[in-house]
């Protein structure tokens, strides 16, 4: 059975029709890949699966129940982890602190012992948690540093620990690589395909096909908010549409 799911999924701007009766599924543990040209409707489609808007027509489905009206925050409550092309970090606090309110906001979300704001002090799994965390991801040096002094993919890597301390079920990752430098790019690539590995669904929107292609179980192509394709990365990579409308001829046989 699917995790995630779509259905007719329809979203307009005014008179502008961006996604047009999109239907996909996702599986349990499955790496899916959303790729297409600028303007494909891509980050709509994201903004509609994660809750971040409402106003639109279609089903979306996660773990058997309907999620379409329920807003983003409670769909993270359910499970899902979002992060962002460019990442969103409280950077005046440390990287240390940044994690340790997501899992403290995780905590009271389900009604556990969480620390008092008049006493700063995290209880001693929280910052064991914290930590851990931050090392699944390479960042376990600094801590105390104030998270706006990181690089751009290190920003990047503490977004994603942000997300994995509210133990999501499935993480929706919107250009994962953005910005990157070919090194971090390979860092990245690693650690999400140790996720994978680990059992986490990934869901990713990504301009980089080495990544799509070194990731991904299976590719979605969209363009002009319809569903071109839908299959392996071998099966999308030699599709005669997908190389007119996206990939063309050289990156087909790459």
């Amino acid at each position: 059975m699917s995790l995630l799911s779509a259905r007719g999924i329809r979203k307009s701007y005014g008179n502008l029709e961006v996604l047009r009766g999109v239907d996909f599924s996702v599986a349990a543990s499955e790496a899916f890949a959303i790729i297409g040209p600028n303007g494909a409707g891509k980050t709509t489609l994201f903004k509609v699966l994660t809750g971040e808007t409402l106003d639109y027509s279609g089903a979306v489905t996660f773990d058997g129940h309907d999620v379409s009206r329920l807003p983003n925050y409670r769909r993270v409550r359910g499970g899902f982890g979002r992060t962002f092309q460019v990442a969103r970090v409280f950077g005046e606090l440390s990287i240390l602190t940044n994690v340790v309110l997501a899992i403290e906001t995780r905590r009271a979300a389900r009604g556990e012992t969480v620390t008092h704001w008049w006493d700063w002090r995290p209880l001693g799994e929280t910052r064991d948690e914290a930590m851990a965390t931050l090392a699944s991801v390479g960042l376990s040096r600094s801590l105390d540093e104030a998270a706006s002094l990181l690089s751009h993919g290190d920003k990047k890597r503490l977004e994603l620990a942000i997300t994995l301390a509210g133990r999501p079920r499935i993480l929706m990752l919107d250009e994962p690589t953005a910005g990157m430098s070919a090194e971090d790019r390979r860092g990245t690539t690693r650690l999400l395909l140790d996720l994978k590995t680990q059992g986490m669904t990934l869901v990713l929107t990504e301009h980089d096909m080495n990544v799509v292609f070194g990731l991904a179980d299976r590719v979605m192509v969209l363009n002009y908010g319809e569903v071109v394709c839908v299959g392996d990365p071998e099966m999308v990579r030699q599709d005669e549409a997908v190389k007119r409308v996206y990939l063309g001829k050289g990156m087909a046989h790459a």
